[in-house]
C-alpha cells in the first residue's frame, strides 16, 4: 500500500537514519520515563517497609523469615508514553508560493515520517487536525493499522477555515489525557501571548512541547517587484501593493513576531524551530538529532 506523504524512498531513508534508533531508544518523541509499577516487564528497584494497604503478594516472605520484619519489593517499569501531532490545516497553510509544496503538504510529509518513527519504536502517536477548532482527532495508537489511518487522514486533508491556533490548542488539551510529547506544526498566525497561554496546560502537566514554524519563501521576503496583488486566503480580501514600499516594515514586523515566539519558548522551556518550505523536511530530523546530543 502506498501513501502520498510516506513514499518508499522516505521509508528507506528513515530506516537508515543514523540517529533514529537512538531517538526511539531514549524516548525523545514519546517522553518515555521510568515508573514504579509491578508487571511483567519490570525490574527490581528496592525494598521499603510494609505499609497498611499494601498487597500481601508484594511482601518478601524470605526476608521476613530472616528478619521477622515485613518488607515490600518495589519495581521499576519502563512506560511508553505518547507523541501527539497537532497539524494546522487552516486556509493559510494552503499557500506554496515559490516552494514546490504548500505549507500543509510540507507539514504532512514531516508528520507522516514522524508517525512512522514513533510506531516503529512501539510508542503511540495521535493526530489532531485543526483550524480554529479541532477538526479531526485520531487517538493514540501504535499498530500498523493505526499508522495507515493517520496516513490516509493526512492524504484526504485539505486546508480550509480561519486560523485560531490558541483556540485550537485549548481544545486539543482537553483530548490528551496522558502526558507525552506534543508536536505543533503551524504557520503561527496568532498572537504569541495567546499561543503560550493555550500551551500552559500542556507545560504544567509535564508535556514536552516542540513547535515547528513553517514559512514559505514569500513569507520571508516580499521581493522587489513593482506592483503585486496579495490575497488573504482565509478572508479572500485582496490588496494591490508595492512590495518595495513595504519590504522594510514587513521584515521588522516578521522579526518581531519570530523574536516574541523564540523568547516565550525559551522562558517556558519549549523547543521552537523555524522551517522554510522551499527545502525538505529532513533538516527537522537533524534538529531532533541535535537535541539528542545535548
Amino acid at each position: 500500500m502506498s501513501f502520498k506523504f510516506l513514499r518508499p524512498e522516505d521509508v528507506r531513508r528513515l530506516e537508515s537514519y543514523e540517529f533514529a534508533a537512538r531517538l526511539l531508544a531514549e524516548g525523545w518523541l514519546s517522553g518515555r520515563h521510568r515508573s514504579r509499577l509491578r508487571g511483567a516487564s519490570t525490574e527490581f528497584h528496592e525494598y521499603r517497609a510494609y505499609s497498611p494497604g499494601d498487597a500481601p503478594s508484594l511482601v518478601d516472605w524470605r526476608v521476613f523469615a530472616r528478619s521477622d520484619r515485613h518488607f515490600v519489593k518495589t519495581f521499576e517499569q519502563e512506560t511508553n508514553l505518547e507523541c501527539h501531532v497537532l497539524l494546522d490545516s487552516s486556509a493559510s497553510m494552503g499557500f506554496a508560493g515559490g516552494a514546490s509544496a504548500t505549507k500543509l503538504e510540507f507539514a504532512s510529509y514531516f508528520a507522516a515520517a514522524l508517525a512512522w518513527l514513533v510506531v516503529r519504536g512501539s510508542d503511540q502517536v495521535s493526530l489532531q487536525i485543526f483550524d480554529d477548532r479541532v477538526r479531526e482527532f485520531l487517538p493514540p495508537g501504535s499498530t500498523r493499522q493505526h499508522l495507515h489511518q493517520i496516513l490516509a487522514t493526512l492524504e484526504r486533508n485539505v486546508p480550509r477555515g480561519p486560523t485560531s491556533l490558541a483556540a485550537a490548542l485549548q481544545r486539543a488539551a482537553l483530548q490528551l489525557r496522558r502526558r507525552g510529547t506534543v508536536i505543533v506544526l503551524s504557520d503561527f498566525y496568532d498572537e504569541p501571548a495567546a499561543i503560550f497561554a493555550a500551551l500552559n496546560p500542556f507545560i504544567h502537566r509535564g508535556f514536552r512541547v516542540h513547535l515547528f514554524h513553517l514559512l514559505s519563501p514569500e513569507e520571508w521576503d516580499l521581493g522587489d517587484g513593482v506592483l503585486a496583488r496579495y490575497e488573504d486566503l482565509e478572508s479572500a480580501e485582496q490588496l494591490t501593493l508595492h512590495p518595495r514600499a513595504l519590504a522594510e516594515s514587513y521584515r521588522d514586523t516578521l522579526q518581531t513576531h519570530l523574536t516574541r515566539l523564540r523568547t516565550l519558548s525559551a522562558q517556558r522551556q519549549v523547543d521552537y524551530t523555524v522551517a522554510r518550505t522551499d527545502g525538505t523536511y529532513w533538516p527537522l530530523f537533524d534538529r531532533i538529532a541535535g537535541e539528542l546530543r545535548k
